[in-house]
């Protein structure tokens, strides 16, 4: 289901609408972002992050140092 004209505004309605959280794709793997506030601006991109990863029974939590637009 599209919720949105663009990838971003498609991403941040279903995250708004939901109730779901943003998170952060590589590859096979998908973390869930610790801070779900800094990754808005970024929603729908592509985007280069560093921190630290936690894994937990509950899945992979990323947790945020940076994240900026990937060129």
């Amino acid at each position: 289901m599209r919720m949105g004209p663009t990838d971003a505004e498609c991403t941040i309605a279903c995250v708004d609408t939901h109730g779901t959280t943003f998170v952060l794709v590589a590859g096979r793997d998908v973390y869930t972002l610790s801070d779900q506030q800094l990754p808005r601006k970024f929603a729908g991109q592509r985007v280069r992050v560093t921190g630290t990863v936690e894994t937990s029974k509950g899945g992979k939590i990323f947790h945020l140092n940076s994240i900026v637009r990937a060129k």
